[in-house]
């Protein structure tokens, strides 16, 4: 069998970009036909999910910065009484 025979295994190192890039191009728009426009995957869309997960992380680092600030706060007070209370001289 030779090396240029039908059954050759081509890579994607062997492909040129050209070819490459007209297969993607059916791809996605095959895709697009399939799946319609508003459920084709863009970067655009990417990045804004990334943008929204973004934001949900930040809201959820600032609550907990809130509740750690008010725990801290709660303790020193509690501790401030207790000294306040030991302090006092009993009667």
């Amino acid at each position: 069998m030779s090396a240029n025979g039908p059954h050759q295994n081509i890579g994607l190192t062997t492909v040129s970009r050209t070819v490459a890039s007209l297969a993607v191009g059916v791809v996605h728009t095959l895709e697009r036909a399939v799946a319609g426009d508003g459920r084709t995957r863009t970067a655009r869309g990417n990045a804004w999910e990334a943008v929204c997960a973004d934001r949900a992380r930040a809201a959820q680092r600032r609550e907990l910065e809130r509740l750690v600030a008010e725990l801290a706060a709660a303790r020193a007070a509690a501790r401030d009484r207790r000294a306040t209370r030991e302090a006092q001289p009993v009667s």
